[in-house]
This record gives C-alpha cells, sequence and structure tokens, in this order.
C-alpha cells in the first residue's frame, strides 16, 4: 500500500479563529516533541531510515526541528519589523544533508523540545494584534498573518507525527 500524502488530512487554513481555537493549536505546538520523542525513542537505526514516500523517519524527525526553528524565527522578525520578507530555505536540500540522513535522532528531539517550550513561551504572550502581524513570503508571493502561519504550524507537526505514526501502524513496529 503507498503511503497516503497527508496522513493527518489535509491542510485547511483557518481564517479567523477565536482564543479557544488559538490555545488548541498552541498545545499542539507544546505536546509535539514529546509526542515525537514517544513515537522513535524504541526505533532502531534501520527503522529510523526507513522511507516514508520521499523522506526517512530520521529525515523527518530533522525537518521538524529544522522547519520549527525557520518558523519561531519568522514568528520574531514580524513581531519586531513591519511586515518582513522571510528568508526561504530548500527543506528538500536541508533534508539530504549528511547530518540529516544519517545523524542521531535524540539532537533534532532535544532542540524541538527547547525550541517548543520558547516558541509557546511566546505564542502565549500574542496579543491578538501581534497575532495579526504578517511576514512576506517570496518563495510563495504572499503575505502571512502570524495566526495563518500558527494554523499551519499546528498541522504540520500533525502531520509529520501522522507520517510516523502511519510506518510504524504499517510496518507492525
Amino acid at each position: 500500500m503507498d503511503a497516503p500524502v497527508n496522513p493527518a488530512g489535509d491542510f485547511v487554513p483557518e481564517e479567523s479563529y477565536g482564543p479557544e481555537r488559538r490555545n488548541e493549536f498552541i498545545g499542539t505546538i507544546e505536546t509535539t516533541p514529546a509526542t515525537a520523542r514517544e513515537i522513535v525513542s524504541d526505533l532502531q537505526a534501520h527503522q529510523l531510515d526507513t522511507r516514508y514516500r520521499v523522506w526517512s523517519v530520521r529525515q523527518i524527525v530533522h525537518h521538524l526541528a529544522d522547519s520549527h526553528v525557520n518558523s519561531y524565527v519568522r514568528f520574531k522578525w514580524a513581531l519586531t519589523e513591519d511586515h518582513p520578507t522571510i528568508k526561504a530555505y530548500d527543506e528538500g536540500r536541508w533534508a539530504a544533508l549528511a547530518d540529516t540522513v544519517q545523524g542521531d535522532v535524540r539532537a533534532p528531539l532535544l532542540l524541538l523540545e527547547g525550541l517548543h517550550l520558547r516558541w509557546v513561551q511566546l505564542l502565549r504572550t500574542m496579543t491578538d494584534e501581534q497575532f495579526r502581524r504578517s511576514f512576506y513570503h517570496p518563495e510563495t508571493g504572499k503575505t502571512i498573518r502570524l495566526s495563518e502561519a500558527l494554523c499551519y504550524y499546528a498541522w504540520h507537526c500533525r502531520h509529520h507525527v501522522a507520517q510516523i505514526r502511519w510506518l510504524r501502524e504499517q510496518r507492525g513496529w
């Protein structure tokens, strides 16, 4: 059976949502490091190197840390500059680097843990006005409000965790 593209479901942007939904998104970001650690902690090297579509489990774990570092910085830029143009990065090329292909997953899991603690601290202190701040993404040509970015990254957490879970279930790990 071919692995589904989006085992957690397609990303559905939410244009406007209230504090309760925002807290759900923040909660997802808050719990993802522990969830990621839990779903890979007992995997052997060959299992970590098993591919889910294009990337291995190991690459997915490294990608979560890389992607979320970039998102955290984008939040900070948008909060401290007026409509900044962010620096895009080539996630595929990052995922192909040797540290990602061969590296121990403990490092990105530790990074994800500390980063998410810091990110959640920031998110919980932000005002409605701050969530309306935005940045410009030069690759997509779109302006992205922080409220939209939060919605996306909560999905991004669920998406990659679901990929690893799906693979575990299919392989009986």
